[in-house]
């Protein structure tokens, strides 16, 4: 039968990528191919809903969206015709997360999608399994197919963190740490735990030790949190003992989102880095019907223009889900200042931080003392020290929630926003002024806006446990409150400014605890 290619499926490689010859044929590998949803008008219909602010006080649950807005039998059972034709194997076939994942030789995927899958060098990646052009395929069941992901296992993404460098702070700024108690009381979250709450976190390699996680939580008089490791495509909590590495990160926001939830279940959800990934982590765990989180948290990403078109559009289509179950998700905007690290002396923003779906968060450097808040910045600590993540998509279209706003430049002039404007909101991420952490054994200073993701998920899960209900999608009803945010209004991350209201450094600023739950109080009433 005749194939045809899958949209938006195109690769090309990355400048630098050097070729190092063919994959062995006989290498055994997965691939997830995604599905569309059943009920694709009446998903719009409640999306558009959920966009807008207007959404239901009750979500769907879990049970109702997998018949409502899963996959087809029919369009998994095409799939699995396809599998069988072509000597691969259904290692997992899910009507809800509509993902069904083969698994078969690199000979068997390059004949069943018509791909050339060749290893391939880059200095910032490392060795990888590569191709270029569409997948194909066949006529079928072409229009049941939204992405096939993992043939490429190209590092899709980065983690958003950044150890306190042993220069000189810049402007003359002081340095000074704080716990995420200290935070949680100087950001005024309301009082509670968490209890009840499951909170997920998407990780992305490294892992985490028990020994730091106990001895952190009790020199914090903390109660230690339920931690659990979830294996997602076979990737593990698999600590290198490396702090300079992803183990900086996972224990990072453990710590973070357990010291101000620790009345949490943390469900840490290990996935390898690849777009397939980190798409099926998230995927996995808004649809974890066993620990049911009710916020996740996302220190990872990558420039918007590092990603395929497919894969943007199926990880937003999870996030969409994550929507309407009623599931916050937060993710760090990126520490690499407007242009996202990208190089070509062009503004990037940071993906998925930059979704719509997701409650975007940038960073701060923040000055206090015992009775409060003095100062609080963008945080750029130039080239060497990092910069908040932001700037305006050029992926997304302009959400309702933020027609009319305007993203201040440095030189002063406002640009009226024509998409999707990152961050919405922002916390203190200047290693300069950041978290107090143990990793690997040793007590440490760290910054990037990945401390700003868990710190919002922290305070989303307190607010869920007071209000007996998930806040859910939270960008409209924040946007609408407008005072719900401390607005920052000094500094700039490089191309943008901060200004009066929301801006492409701080979004509408850092979180007033207590007015972030009442604004979502009031919207869930």
């Amino acid at each position: 039968m005749a194939k045809q290619p899958v949209s938006g499926s195109d690769k090309a490689h990355p400048e630098g990528a050097k070729c190092m010859g063919a994959c062995d044929p006989a290498e055994q590998i997965e691939v997830i191919v995604m599905l569309r949803r059943k009920d694709e008008a009446g998903f719009r219909q409640m999306m558009t809903k959920i966009e807008s602010g207007d959404a239901p006080a009750q979500p769907v649950s879990r049970e109702e969206f997998a018949q409502r807005f899963g996959a087809s039998e029919t369009d998994i059972d095409k799939v699995k015709a396809f599998a069988q034709q072509y000597g691969l194997t259904v290692v997992r076939a899910q009507a809800d997360t509509r993902s069904v994942v083969l698994r078969g030789t690199v000979e068997q995927f390059q004949k069943a999608f018509d791909v050339k899958l060749e290893r391939f060098q880059h200095h910032g990646m490392g060795e990888y399994r590569g191709r270029q052009g569409p997948v194909n395929v066949p006529a079928d069941m072409h229009d049941a197919v939204t992405a096939v992901l993992g043939l490429d296992s190209r590092p899709q993404a980065r983690p958003h963190f950044r150890f306190r460098p042993p220069f000189k702070p810049m402007r003359g700024v002081a340095q000074t740490s704080f716990s995420p108690v200290d935070l949680a009381r100087l950001y005024d979250f309301p009082d509670g735990d968490g209890a009840g709450q499951c909170i997920g976190i998407i990780e992305l390699g490294g892992g985490y030790k028990t020994s730091d996680l106990t001895a952190y939580f009790s020199k914090l008089g903390v109660k230690p949190p339920k931690v659990l490791s979830v294996s997602v495509d076979d990737a593990k909590n698999a600590p290198t003992g490396n702090p300079n590495g992803p183990d900086g990160e996972v224990t990072l926001d453990i710590e973070i989102a357990g010291a101000i939830a620790p009345g949490a279940t943390i469900a840490v959800y290990f996935a390898p880095n690849s777009d397939a990934g980190f798409v099926d982590a998230v995927n996995r765990a808004i649809h974890d019907d066993t620990h049911k989180p009710s916020v996740v948290s996302i220190s990872w990403g990558g420039p918007e223009s590092n990603w395929t078109a497919q894969s943007v559009s199926a990880f937003n289509d999870v996030l969409q889900s994550a929507a309407a179950l009623g599931v916050t998700v937060c993710a760090a905007s990126g520490d690499s200042g407007s242009s996202d690290g990208v190089g070509d002396g062009g503004d990037h923003v940071d993906f998925p931080a930059s979704s719509p779906f997701v409650l975007g968060c940038g960073g701060t450097n923040l000055a206090a003392l015992a009775q409060g808040i003095t100062r609080e910045v963008v945080w750029n600590d130039g080239d060497q020290g990092g910069a908040g993540g932001g700037g305006v998509s050029s992926i997304f279209a302009l959400p309702a929630w933020q027609k009319g706003l305007s993203a201040t430049r440095s030189g002063g002039q406002h640009t009226p926003l024509a998409k999707r404007g990152v961050p919405d909101v922002a916390g203190d991420a200047s290693p300069q002024t950041g978290y107090e952490v143990l990793i690997d054994g040793d007590e440490t200073v760290i910054g990037g806006t990945s401390a700003v993701a868990p710190l919002w998920a922290a305070l989303i899960a307190r607010i869920n446990a007071i209000n007996g209900g998930p806040a859910g999608f939270i960008n409209a009803k924040l946007y609408k409150a407008k005072t719900a945010c401390k607005d920052i209004t000094e500094g700039d991350n490089g191309t943008f400014a901060a200004s009066k209201g929301w801006d492409a450094c701080t979004g509408l600023g850092s979180p007033d605890g207590a007015k972030v739950a009442a604004a979502l109080k009031a919207a869930k009433v």
